[in-house]
């Protein structure tokens, strides 16, 4: 979700438009959305069938698509997913959506492209608890699949091949042209007045110093809990809540996570990777309180509620 502007130093507040005039697209912090990324047509097929495919867990009970729905965001509306076996993720399923956007994948940062938080989910002993060699072997049975993969990948079904054609799929899943995009491309009559204003004031507090560029986040790490410890505050600390240093083993990497793209947000409920806000209006009061050590007017906090309700893009919908 949002985060501390500077980790260290106060509030900056940032130069703001009028909020009645759409702004020239160049001055402004957020970026539209691309309409769609390069992606093979073919294998983004495959991939979607895989994406939906349970066997590629240990026990068919789940998929991708599981945990990544299509029909709720991309996520689950889950604090945390269920796994092949019925055990608990350790964390909330971020979206699917414009994922091919952010620059690291999990809320750690562990996975530095799509292909390898593929690869890594399909293995993992909570998640999907397979072994390739079995998912292969299973792939290889069918002769739907044998034949899908020779038409794109000369090599048949492989592992590298099954990686790829998901993470093709998922390149797929960006959701352009939500009201805010049309806002920055010169359409002013595309927000409402309070719209605009709840725009103003993500700028004026300084979230967008990390919910910024063209996922409006995803491109930067950052602590939870700047200006007060969160963690003691929510009690019943996990693993899952050392974030980054659960990979880089540094003191300093203790509690902090991937900065979430804010695409979408509004449909995906809860928020943060512990599920722990279960409205945006509860997230954005946490996010003052522990990132920005301030609370947040009731109608500041409404108009900001109502600027990231228009950060809902169209959906790529197409027959599952």
């Amino acid at each position: 979700m949002f985060c501390q502007p500077l980790r260290l130093a106060a509030l900056v507040l940032v130069t703001i438009v009028t909020p009645a005039l759409a702004a020239p697209l160049e001055s402004e912090p957020i970026k539209p959305l691309p309409t769609s990324l390069n992606a093979d047509p073919l294998r983004a097929a495959l991939g979607r069938r895989l994406f939906h495919e349970p066997r590629l867990s240990a026990n068919g009970a789940v998929s991708c698509a599981s945990c990544h729905s299509l029909d709720k965001g991309g996520t689950d509306g889950r604090d945390r997913s269920i796994g092949f076996d019925g055990r608990l993720t350790g964390v909330n399923a971020p979206t699917v959506f414009n994922a091919a956007l952010n620059f690291r994948q999990f809320w750690n940062g562990r996975a530095p492209t799509l292909e390898a938080q593929v690869d890594a989910v399909i293995q993992h002993p909570v998640e999907m608890g397979s072994k390739w060699e079995d998912v292969v072997a299973k792939l290889a049975l069918d002769p739907g699949y044998r034949s899908e993969f020779a038409r794109s990948y000369p090599d048949g079904v492989t592992r590298a091949n099954i990686v790829d054609a998901i993470a093709s799929f998922e390149r797929t899943l960006i959701t352009p042209d939500s009201r805010f995009d049309r806002y920055l491309r010169g359409d002013a009559d595309a927000l409402t007045d309070e719209e605009k204003a709840g725009y103003t004031k993500f700028k004026q507090y300084g979230c967008v110093t990390c919910h910024q560029g063209v996922n409006v986040g995803g491109n930067m790490f950052q602590k939870f809990g700047v200006m007060a410890d969160y963690f003691a505050r929510r009690g019943n600390p996990t693993e899952a809540d050392l974030g980054r240093f659960a990979v880089t083993g540094d003191a300093d990497d203790k509690n902090v996570f991937k900065v979430p793209s804010l695409r979408n947000v509004a449909l995906t409920a809860p928020y943060f990777h512990d599920g722990s806000a279960r409205t945006l209006g509860e997230a954005v009061d946490i996010m003052f309180r522990y990132q920005l050590g301030r609370a947040a007017t009731p109608g500041d906090k409404g108009a900001i509620v109502k600027f990231l309700e228009t950060l809902t893009g169209e959906w790529p919908r197409r027959p599952k």
